[in-house]
């Protein structure tokens, strides 16, 4: 009776707090994504999951007693569309903006920067955006794609006994911002190392990259690093088997999912290797805690396929910094929850890991990045195993090149 007694009391608790987080003032968060075209084979299960999160939080009782709303709307990668878009929620009173796209955020981010609003720029955008002294109002939280390149630089010179000098790399991207992002710190890495760079843009939409990989097959390189994305991977791994290029060379980006996997084929993919900035799998206890209250009850945001998705996992590690910033915010400055206490809870999130799902971030004012760690992951025929620690490299040449980058930012606004 005792433990019945104490069942029902925390039930009828977490219905009273939810019932007190009902009537309270929501706290907004914009998601301006492209559901569409580039991105819609990530950008459902990040919404998926940052709903997810949400409805478990507002069940017990949201934020610090607020109840978190996810506001979601479609730009279709167009930056006009982005910009509308985040215009649309500023009136609404969002108290965070997300574009998931490195050119709608580029063209979105002076304007949050002149208007004083918090910009989420997790494992998009521009690389410079983690100078909190210049982009106040951008949060780039986690590894950018400057830092996670870096990484596997890091990676393929400890594969080649700590010596980089003669080494091939090849470097195959779609010709657009996305895919042009890293190539900055790839040439002043190969200026720093020693090893041999060769560029192979290919156009988008992707479809099309017989021509850059003759060229790669004969410039035949130790390593190829990929910026692809979704169906890119798989086009990539037929060409790389006509032209005699082994799987085993190809790190891709982290936006490289179980998807890719099963399209190319479990056993044909075997040795493939990504970039990785959050943990995979179902195993986390958030993810448990999310199946049983939501999943298990018929109450989930989407396909419950999708948690075993590692885009799954990403939205729930941007989102889970997100909300602690929400935290921090009210629990230290109070309510009304204001841009400007955003901004500083977010600022205050320190050896954040949401319980392991990402590694640590530390985030201050002069550092919105928190840290550039990742990983490498390979596919072993059944699974993702990993083959380093959570690693954060070149941090000097990368803050060189963010204070560069920044220092133009300041002069132009570009």
């Amino acid at each position: 009776m005792k433990s019945r007694f104490f069942s029902i009391a925390a039930s009828m608790g977490i219905a009273f707090a939810a019932l007190q987080s009902a009537h309270a003032q929501p706290i907004k968060f914009a998601m301006c994504y492209d559901l569409t075209k580039s991105y819609g084979f990530a950008t459902p299960q990040i919404v998926q999951a940052a709903r997810d999160y949400a409805q478990v939080l507002n069940q017990k009782g949201g934020i610090e007693g607020h109840p978190v709303e996810i506001l979601v709307q479609d730009h279709g990668n167009e930056p006009q569309r982005g910009i509308e878009c985040y215009e649309k929620f500023k009136r609404e009173d969002a108290i965070a903006f997300d574009y998931l796209s490195t050119p709608v955020t580029r063209a979105v981010l002076p304007r949050a920067m002149a208007d004083g609003t918090v910009m989420l720029q997790s494992f998009v955008g521009r690389g410079d955006a983690v100078n909190g002294d210049v982009f106040k109002w951008v949060f780039p939280i986690g590894p950018t794609y400057w830092a996670q390149m870096a990484n596997n630089i890091q990676y393929i010179k400890t594969k080649s006994n700590g010596n980089l000098k003669g080494v091939k790399i090849a470097f195959i991207y779609p010709d657009f911002p996305f895919g042009q992002e890293p190539i900055g710190v790839l040439r002043t890495l190969a200026a720093k190392e020693g090893f041999e760079l060769h560029l192979a843009p290919h156009p988008m939409p992707g479809n099309d990259q017989a021509a850059a990989w003759t060229q790669i097959r004969r410039f035949n390189p130790d390593w190829v690093i990929s910026w692809n994305l979704s169906n890119m991977h798989v086009i990539a791994s037929r060409e790389m088997k006509r032209n005699g290029i082994a799987m085993d060379k190809y790190i891709a980006v982290n936006w490289f999912n179980e998807v890719d996997i099963a399209n190319i084929g479990p056993e044909n993919a075997k040795g493939i290797k990504r970039g990785t900035n959050v943990v995979g799998g179902q195993n986390h206890a958030l993810i448990q805690q999310i199946i049983k209250d939501l999943y298990e009850n018929g109450k989930g945001n989407g396909d419950r396929k999708h948690l075993n998705d590692v885009y799954y996992n990403t939205g729930l590690a941007m989102y889970a910094t997100a909300f602690e910033g929400a935290r921090q915010a009210i629990k230290k400055q109070g309510w009304p929850l204001t841009p400007e206490k955003m901004k500083r809870g977010l600022e205050s999130l320190k050896n954040f890991d949401a319980d392991g799902l990402l590694a640590p971030v530390t985030v201050t004012v002069k550092d919105h990045g928190g840290g550039g760690k990742t990983r490498i992951d390979m596919w072993d025929g059944t699974k993702w195993v990993s083959q380093t620690d959570w690693i954060s490299a070149y941090s000097d040449v990368i803050q060189e090149i963010v204070q560069k980058e920044s220092a133009e930012f300041s002069k132009s606004g570009k």
